[in-house]
């Protein structure tokens, strides 16, 4: 019995794997794993292949609204109105927030970032592309201003496999966005590199608050992401629709590197690693394996003089806020 058992486990392992095989690339797994700092790529399978992203949409809808805030001098303790338009969101909405709300853009930016919440995407979409039309003397939907201002960030960012159709990144069936695990590793780089945006998606839990007519409601948010303050990880994003499945972007960081310079100087080398994990049947399970490895290869690479060989060994990723 034993020795039959044993026949038909691996008949079914055979199974499976014929089956993993035939799977078109788009229905397994993609992941991307790079060290931002150097730039230097550690794992990737099927990371160029477009697919929905869920909200890690949300990273870009965050992103260009910090890039707005500091480039206009915005308050991010200003408040702002929620928008009628959420009122025909699905998904995550933790707060309860309805139209007519009033909620300050740093609020909804912790809401949106920790607790994936949709409604608060919308409503920092809604009130940042209404300041841009009217910087601009433009009019139309808002929303549609924001998200080709997300397009804009993602070109700037030689995200050439990406177009983003909502803020909040549920899937629309008229006007579907996606993006790869690649491009999502350069939206990531970016993101982490604005001092506040790290600040936000590195929070377990927050207290936050909003204003329902006259009256003051208060919450506090958890962070969806499991794994912060495992294996150095202090962010950054969750998602899962029935389309995408399970996505995660994480970084971990450790301490930088010191060295002593012949002159006396020292230099310190930071240390990020991003990882990428798209339409996982595990994302919090398969991260921090990615991670782990991630880690032991770059520590290899380093001790072996971290030599780049080619230009397919590294990700470089421009900073607009720098340009011009």
């Amino acid at each position: 019995m034993p020795v039959l058992n044993c026949f038909r486990a691996g008949v079914l392992a055979a199974i499976l794997l014929s089956l993993v095989s035939i799977l078109p690339l788009s229905a397994r797994e993609s992941y991307f794993v790079v060290e931002a700092n150097s730039g230097r790529i550690l794992l990737a399978e099927g990371s160029d292949q477009k697919r929905p992203v869920a909200s890690l949409t949300k990273v870009a809808t965050a992103i260009v609204a910090l890039d707005w805030a500091k480039a206009t001098g915005a308050d991010l303790g200003g408040e702002m109105v929620v928008p009628p338009s959420v009122a025909s969101l699905g998904g995550s909405n933790p707060m309860g927030l309805k139209p007519g709300d009033r909620i300050s853009l740093r609020n909804a930016l912790y809401s949106a970032l920790m607790g994936s919440d949709n409604s608060a995407a919308q409503s920092i979409a809604h009130h940042v592309g209404f300041a841009l039309q009217q910087a601009r003397g433009n009019s139309g939907d808002p929303v549609k201003a924001f998200v080709a201002e997300m397009n804009t960030l993602a070109g700037e960012l030689e995200m050439r496999r990406t177009r983003f159709s909502t803020p909040h990144g549920l899937y629309v069936q008229r006007n579907k966005g996606y993006s790869t695990a690649t491009d999502m590793a350069r939206l990531c780089i970016y993101a982490m590199r604005n001092p506040g945006f790290a600040f936000f998606v590195k929070q377990k839990s927050r207290a936050l608050s909003f204003k329902h007519g006259e009256v003051t409601k208060a919450f506090r948010v958890q962070n969806t992401n499991k794994l912060l303050g495992r294996s150095q990880i202090n962010g950054i994003k969750t998602g899962m629709t029935r389309a995408a499945g399970q996505c995660l972007a994480t970084s971990s960081e450790l301490r930088p590197i010191v060295e002593k310079l012949p002159d006396g100087a020292t230099r310190l080398t930071p240390r990020r690693l991003v990882c990428i994990v798209l339409g996982s049947p595990d994302r919090f399970g398969q991260t921090e394996a990615l991670v782990e490895r991630g880690w032991n290869l770059y520590n290899q690479w380093v001790q072996s003089g971290a030599v780049v060989n080619s230009v397919s060994e590294r990700l470089v990723v421009p900073d607009p806020r720098k340009q011009g």
